[in-house]
């Protein structure tokens, strides 16, 4: 644990004073309109720079020749089926990618929609593994104001200066609308999942706005997190002397990104609501054979607030309204023509043609006076359909159904609902903000890089059956080998409740099928729940219903890196989950645990070698679920052959004692134990010399897979101690007392051949071989006593070389590049050199850094940790950084050259918070003393059990109930 005198008070680093001034915060610190202290801040004038993407050496390029070719020709092969390669180094966007980034859009799951800091709407991720960079330019907001009598009068987009696209202003689309603002004096502050806008002044001086927008990301809330609705509620103050006519304007294209707008068939519709929400829905007929999505802009309509709709316009000459006829209609009169709502469907657009609608809300506001307008946008797009398989229906439609139109409702809902979205926000952030110990850039970050969880291509299911409609004509599924895995498939099917400090004794919850649900939550009316106060940590009970089947979960490895739920990044990234949406995150751990046990035995090429093996090994952790048809075709990467790899098995066996020890879910425990046991028998096969120690192959067979490994290595074997540490611990809990003293004995001679080969008395070299780095600091070499601590459990070494490998690692790796100020890079010669023998090893991984400061923290060195931290939000998130806000990559280079932008592993920045508050099941979680007297042979070293005895304890659930298990098998 950390220490008592953790943490030193710093300044705030980001004093909103001077970005807004005083007296503009004070006029709007009322019904949530301020930004709170603690936000990450930018001006919307700064100059959003394109970034820079890494190069490979020549020397790397040499080396890298053959598997190039073979990528190549592999990328090459899949688009000719008209599908995306998980890996495609050699396609690029047309539009480059800038430091423009802002909060996205929506819940997870359903697809998500960023909008960038100065107001752009941007990285499209409505299809399922599809992201379109560029930004919409017609989705915008604007304003329009009169005064005295129409005499005085300001019109403008509410976005800075003249952006890419835009013509001529003669043109008759979107050029020609009021381009107005400087962005001088405005501001955004990001602090997920909200965000605010606030126009000190501009472009009317005596008028102040702020735009705060909210989503519906509230942990412990497995309903409304994965609605796709987001709101933007505007607060209007007039500080000048005469009554103000303001009117607010939210234009919206048909459209889902890129060149879609051109396809054809689209049609806009007005619709009016309850509750006087009503506003245009646009319906979009996807290519390539994708499920059609439907999209809400709406207003809220009040006794101050008029709203009207234009439907349809256009961006072309030949439309029957133009945008540029549009926008003068709104200078004119400030608002449409009520008739509007009643003109019914527009005809279908034509190939080529973008049809747009607007939605206008127009107030008084007194002098003096203040207003507020809300606006919300939701989509509805309730099927998901993977190239290679079956189609799915989102988490959404178990509340919603599942039509298209449910939009008005997604959007209805999000305008009145967004007040207990916030109050539940705030209840979940506060505690965090409000701690006077932690620096302010710590506070912002932590909550600002969630945003992966919603742009980071999250599908989220609503059961694991495909819909009705579809059958697959592809591959069969992969087999479960049925040998003696029957028991552990029947346990796995089942869904167990969770909570940190509640043990669940539920037996299965069985899938009602797909579409509406009747079962559950379901039928909770969607304006009368209860406001539930959480912790920032996981309940005792979650909200809803404690026996919910919250469905499945997936999520990129990056937008680059078309892969689900990537399982050597996901063990950075899971304590997010498992803080935040515990069960999604077991219900992963689930799925890979089936997936342990599984076996797809059709022949892959491995890129690499260029090599053939199987698909999926039994017994082998998988790297991924897939691509093209996730959970049943996994292991989308084909660059190595996973199987092969050492890291994968032990960060299974680390990541579910962590969830099983946090959760105290014994049901759990016991449904994934055969599959623990499984991976670690698998692992026998790389112990070559019987000392315990697993040994690596000479090639890069684990997370870093560039990053050639020989012999013992200090990150793999350091992960196989940790998971002997584990496993013995948990079968301790389970009962199973044979299991655990074997990998007590077997911890004991590998731990001491570990220590032998390794340490040198400072710290433990990267491997046993005798390359050029075998001597390098690997910066994640301890990665496996991280897991043990966070999970409760007790050190692998002792303090002195815990603490003295952290500092060497702080004095090299991190304080000797630049100062500290980049994070800590992966590799470093002892005389001080960064290690450049491959690209990964001189490269600085965001999540990995987040990950050592977390072990520093765990070890008590603090300031240490949060320098070594700082350095990520220096370079990734700070004004004089490299512009990777809400797109944090995997790495960059010493020069502050990015490698696959909004990546997985930066949510390893929630294991600090995790090390700097536990649970409080993993303070008083069970501590297994590796010391106690050895009951077996030390010479058996096999975890090999008879088959009866695993059997035993997977039927013995009703047999442990509450208990602390104490029986035995």
């Amino acid at each position: 644990m950390v220490t008592g005198n953790l943490f030193h008070s710093k300044k705030n680093s980001w004093p909103p004073e001077e970005y807004v001034s005083r007296n503009t915060l004070q006029l709007f610190n009322f019904d949530s309109a301020a930004p709170p202290k603690q936000a990450w801040r930018r001006r919307l004038n700064s100059h959003a720079n394109i970034l820079k993407e890494f190069s490979v050496t020549f020397m790397e390029a040499i080396q890298m020749v053959r598997l190039g070719i073979r990528l190549w020709s592999y990328v090459r092969e899949e688009a000719s089926h008209g599908r995306k390669a998980p890996i495609d180094p050699f396609t690029r966007e047309s539009c480059k990618p800038s430091a423009s980034q802002g909060v996205p859009l929506g819940g997870m799951g359903s697809g998500s929609i960023s909008r960038g800091f100065r107001g752009e709407f941007r990285q499209w991720q409505i299809v399922p593994g599809t992201c379109n960079i560029s930004p919409v330019m017609a989705n915008q907001f604007s304003i329009f104001i009169s005064r005295d009598g129409g005499n005085k009068k300001y019109a403008s987009v509410l976005a800075p200066g003249q952006h890419e696209g835009l013509g001529k202003t003669s043109d008759e689309g979107i050029s020609s609308w009021g381009w107005n603002l400087n962005g001088q004096h405005s501001t955004y502050h990001a602090l997920f999942p909200r965000a605010w806008t606030i126009y000190d002044g501009e472009p009317d001086p005596d008028l102040k706005v702020s735009c705060r927008q909210i989503s519906p990301f509230v942990p412990h809330d497995y309903r409304d997190s994965s609605l796709p609705s987001a709101v933007f509620v505007y607060t209007l103050v007039n500080t000048g002397k005469e009554r103000a006519k303001v009117s607010l304007l939210f234009t919206w294209a048909n459209s889902i990104g890129g060149i879609s707008h051109f396809s054809g068939d689209h049609v806009n519709e007005p619709f009016i609501g309850e509750d006087g929400v009503s506003g245009v829905l646009l319906h979009h007929k996807t290519a390539k054979g994708n499920p059609p999505v439907t999209f809400a802009v709406a207003a809220s309509e009040t006794q101050n607030v008029n709203v009207t709709i234009l439907p349809c316009f256009g961006l072309t000459e030949g439309s029957f309204i133009t945008a540029r006829k549009m926008w003068g209609k709104m200078m004119q009169d400030g608002q449409f023509d009520r008739e509007n709502f009643n003109i019914g469907p527009s005809m279908p657009s034509s190939p080529g043609e973008t049809l747009c609608a607007a939605v206008s809300a127009s107030a008084w506001v007194e002098p003096y006076g203040k207003c507020t307008i809300a606006f919300a946008l939701a989509w509805s797009s309730p099927k998901i359909k993977f190239s290679k398989g079956s189609s799915y229906y989102r988490r959404y439609t178990k509340f919603y159904g599942t039509s298209e139109r449910a939009a008005v409702d997604l959007v209805h809902d999000a305008l009145t609902n967004y007040k207990h979205w916030e109050e539940e926000i705030e209840k979940w952030q506060s505690p965090i903000l409000e701690d006077i110990r932690l620096p302010e850039w710590y506070k912002f970050t932590l909550f600002n890089e969630l945003y992966f969880l919603v742009a980071g291509g999250t599908v989220w299911i609503d059961s694991s059956s495909p819909s009705a409609d579809v059958k697959s004509d592809q591959d069969p599924p992969i087999k479960v080998e049925s040998k003696n895995i029957k028991v552990a498939e029947a346990e796995m099917n089942c869904r167990h409740s969770t909570g940190f400090e509640h043990t669940s004794t539920s037996g299965c919850n069985s899938s009602t099928g797909v579409g509406l649900k009747q079962n559950g939550n379901s039928t909770i009316p969607r304006k009368k729940r209860s406001s539930k106060h959480f912790s920032h940590h996981l309940k005792t009970e979650d909200q809803l219903d404690g026996n919910e089947d919250v469905g499945r979960f997936l999520y990129l490895e990056g937008v680059e890196y078309i892969m689900w739920c990537t399982y050597d990044v996901h063990f950075y990234a899971s304590f997010a989950l498992l803080e935040l949406f515990p069960k999604i995150e077991l219900n992963i751990q689930r799925d890979f645990a089936k997936a342990v046990l599984s076996e797809d035995g059709r022949k892959v090429k491995f890129l690499a070698e260029g090599n053939y093996g199987i698909r999926k090994v039994r017994g082998a952790v998988p790297h991924d679920l897939g691509t093209h048809d996730p959970w049943n075709e996994m292991n989308a990467y084909n660059i190595h052959d996973t199987s092969k790899w050492k890291d994968l098995n032990s960060k299974f066996v680390l990541q579910v004692y962590r969830d099983f020890a946090a959760t105290g879910d014994m049901a759990f425990g016991i449904e994934v134990w055969p599959a623990v046991r499984t991976a670690m028998e698998y692992m026998e096969q790389f112990d070559r010399d019987d000392d315990g120690l697993i040994e690596n192959d000479g090639f890069p067979d684990q997370t870093y897979d560039a990053w050639t490994v020989h012999g013992v290595s200090a990150y793999c074997g350091c992960l196989w101690l940790a998971a002997l540490q584990a496993a013995a611990a948990m079968a301790q809990r389970l009962g199973d007392k044979f299991f655990a003293e074997t990998c007590k004995t077997k911890f004991f001679s590998a731990k001491s051949e570990f220590e032998k080969k390794l340490w040198n008395g400072s710290y433990f070299n990267y491997d046993s071989g005798s390359s050029s780095n075998s001597k390098s600091i690997q910066a994640d070499q301890l990665a496996g006593q991280w897991y043990t601590s966070s999970s409760g459990l007790g050190p692998i070494f002792d303090e002195f070389k815990t603490r003295s490998s952290l500092q060497k690692i702080f004095d090299f790796n991190v304080m000797k590049i630049k100062g500290g100020r980049m994070g800590a890079v992966n590799g470093m010669h002892p005389n001080g050199n960064v290690d450049e023998s491959c690209m990964q090893s001189r490269e600085i991984w965001t999540g990995v850094t987040y990950a050592v400061a977390a072990n520093m923290l765990l070890a008590g060195m603090e300031e240490e940790a949060f320098t070594t931290a700082e350095g990520i939000f220096i370079a990734g998130w700070s004004e004089e950084g490299f512009g990777y806000w809400f797109q944090t990559p995997e790495g960059w280079t010493t020069d502050g050259h990015y490698r696959s932008l909004i990546y997985m592993r930066p949510l390893a920045i929630w294991s600090m918070q995790w090390a700097l508050s536990p649970p409080k099941a993993i303070i008083e979680a069970p501590k297994i003393n590796m010391m106690d007297r050895i009951v077996i042979s030390p010479a058996t070293f096999s975890l090999s059990l008879p088959e009866t005895r695993v059997r035993k304890i997977a039927n013995k659930t009703a047999c442990f109930g509450n208990s602390s298990l104490q029986c035995t098998c």
